[in-house]
């Protein structure tokens, strides 16, 4: 007797948590998806790359996503958002750029300071070798932006180091994605090490404010 076959499993099946969420938002929104997630993360990094991207290397092996799309739209918006900060660095400054956007959460002035010396003391190499510095990767654009730096050069540094870092963190997830029985124990994995993360930052951020604050009386 005839049965109809069992619907095949979701690529998100047994993802949970935190890296659940990011796996169905961007199997639901697609390779452009992809692309808005790092443009917000470069500007105002809501949830790494670290994450993201991983997810959507395993998505695309799965299936769900076409690799070349996914890695081309990742570089885009990342780029696009390396650019925002390099024009408002360029418009407004070193100085009062890093004083308005440090007002935002997860962000404090000194993240600010400590990319601006990087560039100052890499020049333009920082640029390629910042993209793959956590911590300096989504900021390096705002010194570069105030000093002048061509936008020529500063293009084709962002989207090479940008590009290398999207495709290590894209193909380790499709590598990933190989391996399904993986999957579950590394959602776990990932949630305990995004939570904590976010844990040490909010934390980090207040002791900085505090001290500021003690070193004004």
């Amino acid at each position: 007797m005839w049965t109809p076959m069992a619907d095949a499993a979701s690529p998100t099946e047994g993802l949970t948590g935190m890296v659940g969420a990011a796996a169905r938002a961007i199997d639901t929104l697609g390779e452009w998806g992809v692309g808005a997630f790092t443009l917000a993360e470069t500007v105002v990094p809501p949830v790494p790359s670290e994450v993201i991207l991983p997810l959507s290397g395993y998505l695309a092996e799965q299936g769900s996503l076409n690799l070349v799309l996914v890695f081309a739209t990742s570089t885009l918006g990342a780029y696009l958002g390396a650019l925002f900060l390099y024009w408002l660095g360029a418009k407004l400054g070193l100085e009062r750029s890093i004083r308005g956007l440090s007002k935002l959460p997860l962000v404090d002035r000194e993240d600010f300071e400590h990319a601006a010396s990087w560039f100052r003391r890499h020049g333009r190499s920082s640029i390629f070798f910042g993209r793959l510095l956590p911590g300096v990767r989504s900021l390096i654009s705002l010194p570069a932006g105030a000093a002048s730096m061509p936008l020529g050069t500063f293009t084709l540094f962002t989207l090479a180091g940008s590009g290398l870092w999207n495709a290590v963190l894209i193909g380790l997830g499709y590598l990933l994605g190989t391996q399904y029985r993986l999957i579950e124990e590394y959602s776990r994995f990932l949630n305990y090490a995004v939570y904590a993360a976010l844990g040490v930052a909010v934390v980090l951020l207040v002791v900085r404010r505090v001290r500021r604050v003690e070193a004004r009386r």
